[in-house]
């Protein structure tokens, strides 16, 4: 069975899952980039871990490390498919959502493409800045979640009816149950 989110999926965001998500969720998108940009261009995409998101000595070397990057020619794509945690900090920002991609151009700084959504929302297909004058590939990160979903066999593991770790809002709970009631 195929995903039954039309965005992520929160049960894959449970500490037994997330690991390998994250990992596989890496190499799916330098897999569909690496032919697209070669020989010019080499990927390093940053998705964050909990590592980078939890309070503490993680979260500070990735801030480090993402500041650098901002007084640098590099451009930054930072993919949050995690709700627990603070979300990393932009400025002026007051956007609240559970899930963010942030598209930092070098040249545009200090202005980014903030993709904002929550769970019910599909994930956003986002461009990956090149320098002008070169086609900028489009990442399907949805299609690439759903068949790194599929080809890890998640629906043969994944337990619908267990409580979701971490957990969700009133809201969102109640509409993850009429989703998987629906089924």
């Amino acid at each position: 069975m195929a995903s039954p989110f039309p965005g992520m999926n929160p049960y894959l965001e449970h500490p037994d899952f997330w690991v390998e998500v994250h990992n596989r969720l890496i190499v799916a998108i330098s897999d569909v980039l690496v032919p697209q940009v070669r020989p010019k261009y080499r990927v390093a995409i940053e998705i964050l871990s909990p590592v980078n998101k939890r309070t503490g000595e993680g979260r500070e070397t990735y801030l480090k490390k993402r500041q650098k990057i901002f007084g640098s020619l590099t451009h930054l794509i930072e993919i949050d498919l995690m709700r627990q945690w603070q979300p990393m900090p932009l400025l002026n920002n007051t956007i609240q959502s559970d899930y963010r991609i942030l598209i930092s151009r070098q040249e545009r700084r200090p202005q980014a493409d903030l993709y904002a959504f929550n769970l019910p929302q599909p994930i956003p297909a986002f461009p990956i800045p090149l320098r002008a004058g070169d086609r900028e590939p489009v990442v399907d990160l949805q299609a690439l979640l759903h068949q790194v979903d599929d080809r890890a066999g998640y629906d043969y593991t994944i337990d619908y009816s267990r409580e979701l770790i971490p957990s969700l809002s009133e809201a969102d709970t109640l509409w993850v149950n009429d989703l998987l009631h629906e089924l």
